[in-house]
């Protein structure tokens, strides 16, 4: 069955999970909110989400370097503890990450950080794109709502699918990673160079080439 926005909103102010994993448990749950909630709790999301409001300040900067030095990342990933940032498993979260990062180049953390005027002018591209594919003017607007999930899924980091599991998302990904790990994590920011960037050259499909590395 259709998930309605406000059946998601209810969810996530319920249970403090992402929008997307509130989305996903109420189609599994055909809308079920009880149901719903159960599901989140089995899968440590609506536990992971109370730790929000804590304070990371301890963790590490990684980084990244593909293609024989063609591609560059530094991401900052924190924690709560310097026993944590020591862990195996959160050094493994943050090295995914880094090269999830090369690997698709987002542009944003989260889709709070993408400023208006992009927005602004997203809206306007695909407005005119409807428009022009002749669709109703009254539903134009929200069909503009509806495509922008793509521009979020293509420029924001924790909307991407994640490149080992693209089952997942990588705010899924950080989720889980909360839950098991039992601490708040927090991607802060990154930086991701690319040789010649700026320049014509030849394109590359990097996320192939950065799996191709992983399974080696």
């Amino acid at each position: 069955m259709a998930v309605t926005a406000q059946a998601v909103k209810e969810l996530r102010e319920k249970t403090g999970a992402g929008m997307l994993d509130c989305k996903k448990a109420l189609e599994e749950a055909n809308g079920d909110m009880v149901k719903a909630s159960e599901i989140l709790r089995e899968k440590g999301l609506a536990a992971a989400a109370k730790k929000g409001d804590r304070i990371a300040t301890e963790g590490i900067v990684d980084s990244y370097i593909h293609g024989g030095g063609r591609i560059g990342v530094l991401v900052e990933v924190n924690c709560e503890t310097d026993f944590v940032a020591k862990t195996d498993a959160f050094r493994e979260f943050v090295r995914d990450i880094a090269m999830q990062i090369a690997a698709t180049n987002p542009l944003y953390i989260s889709r709070e950080d993408v400023p208006q005027e992009a927005l602004d002018k997203e809206r306007e591209i695909l407005r005119a794109q409807a428009l022009k594919e002749g669709k109703p003017a009254h539903i134009v607007d929200k069909m503009v709502e509806g495509r922008l999930g793509k521009y979020y899924e293509e420029n924001c980091l924790l909307d991407q699918a994640f490149i080992k599991d693209p089952d997942k998302t990588i705010s899924t990904l950080l989720n889980e990673k909360i839950a098991t790990i039992g601490e708040k994590i927090s991607i802060r920011r990154f930086v991701r160079y690319e040789l010649g960037e700026g320049m014509e050259k030849k394109q590359n499909n990097f996320v192939e080439e950065v799996m191709a590395q992983v399974k080696q």
